[in-house]
């Protein structure tokens, strides 16, 4: 079809995700004219279709099974309580949908142009944008932001069919709850899955390489999460590798590991990682090339080796989160524009959403210990909080990373209940510099998991009080 006359704006970015939107959002405040492209019927990127909005939805019904089984159905009478996929897919379209709707309003508020279609450079700063009719328009800019985020990674000996095995998208789309389901992985996405169809009442056992899930997490977190794992019927198999996966043509999958095992299950899920959606973008139009590990190399302010081109989220590698993803969009604008850079604190957490949570900032006892000779370590099980007994969360832990002299606050983790909502008090303190005697000296409700960090302290406080009468 006949090209339409190129348009130009002040800002175009590529991809509606939270980076996309973020860096929209920016130059449209900072009075520019904005159009964002993105290949999806609505704004949101994979974070809200397929990703964090959906699977934590999905996490949150499963919560919510799990702990009305434990209080309310008395297995010993014989009661069962059913749960429908269909039920749990209602609701999660129910929340993407509302998301959907607030983002498409944040977007017309900000004045913000939106075409549907792919884009691909011409040139450094021109792209072509294809609709799904066919049509094509071509548009040209100053300050070019791409945002494509990233697509599941399927390993040439995993058959992903999403029928029978699935990756981390089409497991959202179930027809119906598997009675098992064999997870490949145990990073961040293999785990969140794993633990959530497990509280789910089905039967899960998660695969990986590794010695133990998330090993990049402080160990003692690690552990517990698998315990925790182990009580919902969970089973973690480490140092394995695959050799083989394969529907076996009439109900199961079956996998053959390197050393001869063979595991069968209803279906399995294939969470080995994602990789940066840059494919069919025409890079190497506007100058530009992946590195080694198929990500977009930026600078501080998320710019790219081209001038007036930025690249944000996971099209640019780890951290890859939703919150790191929104924050890098705001600042590579704020760049490209002159605007005063954003002052952000490097405290950044990390927030899993496992069943059940898990969360760190700052260091590790074993960074603690590698970089300074000793830490300190405070401590506080959910056994010990009312709230704990309350919520039926008795698994849980707090634990405070301190300097060797037990007062600066250098680090914390939390696995347990709310842990992701938890550890920005830790996050706020350490970015304030704030001596562990701060959570001692103030009052916390009761009965409250947030009393954890009045506990951990006091486990430090008597620590350092021993250590001073040895003296």
């Amino acid at each position: 079809m006949k090209s339409n006359k190129e348009l130009r704006f002040d800002v175009v970015v590529i991809g509606g995700g939270p980076g996309g939107q973020k860096a929209a959002v920016q130059a449209s405040k900072a009075g520019k004219r904005v159009l964002l492209i993105d290949r999806e019927s609505a704004v949101g990127g994979e974070c809200v279709h397929r990703g964090t909005i959906p699977s934590k939805t999905l996490r949150q019904c499963g919560l919510n099974y799990m702990h009305w089984t434990q209080n309310f159905v008395d297995r010993a009478a014989g009661e069962r309580c059913e749960l429908a996929m269909a039920t749990l897919l209602r609701r999660q379209s129910a929340v993407t949908q509302a998301h959907e709707r607030y983002m498409s309003r944040q977007m017309e508020r900000n004045r913000i142009v939106i075409w549907r279609g792919h884009a691909s450079f011409t040139a450094p700063h021109e792209l072509e944008v294809k609709a799904v009719d066919g049509s094509r328009r071509h548009v040209a800019a100053d300050v070019v932001v791409i945002a494509t985020g990233s697509r599941p990674r399927t390993p040439p000996n995993v058959p992903v069919d999403h029928e029978n095995i699935l990756d981390s998208d089409s497991i959202l789309s179930l027809a119906y709850l598997p009675k098992s389901l064999i997870v490949l992985g145990a990073g961040v996405i293999a785990c969140e899955f794993a633990s959530v169809f497990a509280a789910l009442g089905v039967r899960v056992t998660l695969v990986d390489k590794g010695e133990r899930p998330l090993a990049f997490l402080d160990s003692e977190l690690t552990t517990r999460f698998v315990a925790e794992f182990g009580k919902l019927g969970g089973e973690f198999l480490g140092r394995r590798s695959i050799a083989k996966v394969e529907f076996d043509g009439v109900s199961q999958v079956e996998l053959t590991l390197e050393n001869g095992e063979v595991l069968r299950a209803d279906k399995v899920l294939c969470a080995l990682g994602r990789v940066a959606q840059v494919n069919g973008l025409g890079l190497d139009k506007a100058g530009l090339a992946v590195n080694p590990r198929g990500t977009l190399d930026v600078d501080e302010h998320c710019s790219t080796s081209v001038p007036g081109i930025y690249a944000v989220g996971d099209v640019i590698g780890p951290p890859a989160l939703a919150a790191t993803s929104m924050e890098q969009g705001r600042r590579a604008v704020r760049h490209a524009l002159g605007l005063p850079p954003l002052s952000v604190s490097s405290t950044t957490p990390v927030g899993i959403y496992t069943i059940p949570e898990m969360s760190s900032v700052g260091m590790t006892e074993a960074e603690v210990t590698a970089r300074c000779g000793s830490a300190f370590v405070g401590r506080a099980k959910f056994a010990e909080l009312a709230r704990g007994h309350i919520n039926g969360d008795e698994g849980g832990l707090l634990k405070l990373v301190c300097d060797p002299s037990g007062r600066k606050l250098l680090g914390a983790q939390i696995l347990g209940d709310g842990a992701t909502e938890l550890i920005h008090v830790a996050q706020m303190a350490i970015a304030t510099g704030q001596d562990i005697d701060v959570f001692i000296d103030n009052v916390f409700n009761f009965p409250t998991f947030a009393e954890a960090y009045l506990v951990a302290a006091l486990d430090v406080l008597e620590q350092r009080q021993q250590l001073a009468k040895a003296a």
